[in-house]
C-alpha cells in the first residue's frame, strides 16, 4: 500500500525548459548581486561550480555548507558574507523569473486529489537551491508549501539526485520502507532512479528529460491524463 508520494518539481509539477529558466535565473541574480560589486560572469562560475559540488556531495556537509565553501573559493573570499544580500535576491526578485516557466493546472489538481486520499506529500526537488526558492517555485505552479510534509532543499539535504543516498535521506524522516512511496518525475536519469531503491515510479512525459534514451517503456509513464488513471487503477483502487 503506498504510504508517500514523492514529487519532482521542475518539469513535473512546473512545467519548464530547464535551459530558458536557467538562462532567466542567472540574468536575474547577476544583475541583482553586481550592484554588491560581483562580476556576473564569476558569479555564475561560482554558482556552476557549487551546484557541482552539491552535485557529487558525500553527505560529510549539507549541500548549503558544501554550495558556500566551493562558492567562496571559486570566488576567492568568503562570500558567505554576503548570504543577507542573497537572500535578498529571492526575497525581491526571483518572482521575475517566473515568466520563463509555464504553468499547468494539472499540478494543483492533482494535488488537492491525493490530500483527499490521505497519503503523505513530500517535494522531492533536487536541493540545489535554499527552501526559499523552492518554495517560492511551487507558488508559481500554484501549489501550497503547506500541502507538503516535507521539502528538500540544501539546508536539510546531503546529496543531491540521482544519488540514491538522497532518497534515502529523505525516509529517514518518516516511517516508511521504499516499497511503500511512489516517486513521480519528469526526468529518467534522476527521479526514475528511486525504482532502485524499491519505490514505485511514475514517469510524467509532460516536459520529459532523457539525456541517456534510456527505453521508457520500463516504467509507467505518460502525461497528466495518464497519470490520473493510473493512480486510481493501480494505486488508489487498492486501498
Amino acid at each position: 500500500m503506498i504510504k508517500a508520494i514523492l514529487f519532482d518539481m521542475d518539469g513535473t509539477l512546473l512545467p519548464m525548459d530547464i535551459e530558458k529558466y536557467t538562462s532567466g535565473y542567472f540574468k536575474e541574480i547577476g544583475a541583482y548581486m553586481s550592484s554588491y560589486g560581483y562580476d556576473p560572469k564569476e558569479l555564475i562560475k561560482g554558482i556552476w561550480k557549487g551546484t557541482e559540488a552539491m552535485v557529487k556531495n558525500d553527505g560529510l556537509l549539507s549541500n548549503e555548507d558544501t554550495f558556500w565553501k566551493t562558492f567562496s573559493a571559486v570566488l576567492g573570499f568568503d562570500a558567505t558574507k554576503d548570504l543577507p544580500f542573497f537572500t535578498s535576491f529571492y526575497e525581491e526578485k526571483f518572482d521575475q523569473v517566473k515568466s520563463t516557466c509555464g504553468y499547468t493546472k494539472n499540478a494543483p489538481k492533482l494535488i488537492e486529489f491525493l490530500k483527499k486520499k490521505k497519503v503523505e506529500l513530500i517535494l522531492a526537488t533536487n536541493p540545489i537551491f535554499p527552501l526559499i526558492a523552492q518554495t517560492k517555485r511551487l507558488a508559481w505552479a500554484g501549489i501550497k508549501d503547506s500541502d507538503f510534509s516535507w521539502i528538500t532543499s540544501y539546508e536539510n539535504s546531503h546529496y543531491c539526485k540521482p544519488n540514491l543516498k538522497y532518497y534515502e535521506e529523505i525516509l529517514s524522516h518518516f516511517p516508511y520502507q521504499p516499497n511503500e512511496c511512489l516517486m513521480i518525475g519528469n526526468d529518467v536519469g534522476e527521479d526514475m532512479i528511486a525504482k532502485e531503491l524499491g519505490m514505485k515510479v511514475f514517469l510524467l512525459t509532460d516536459c520529459l528529460i532523457n539525456k541517456d534514451n534510456v527505453d521508457i517503456s520500463i516504467f509507467p509513464h505518460g502525461d497528466y491524463a495518464m497519470l490520473f488513471s493510473y493512480l486510481n487503477q493501480e494505486i488508489f483502487h487498492k486501498i
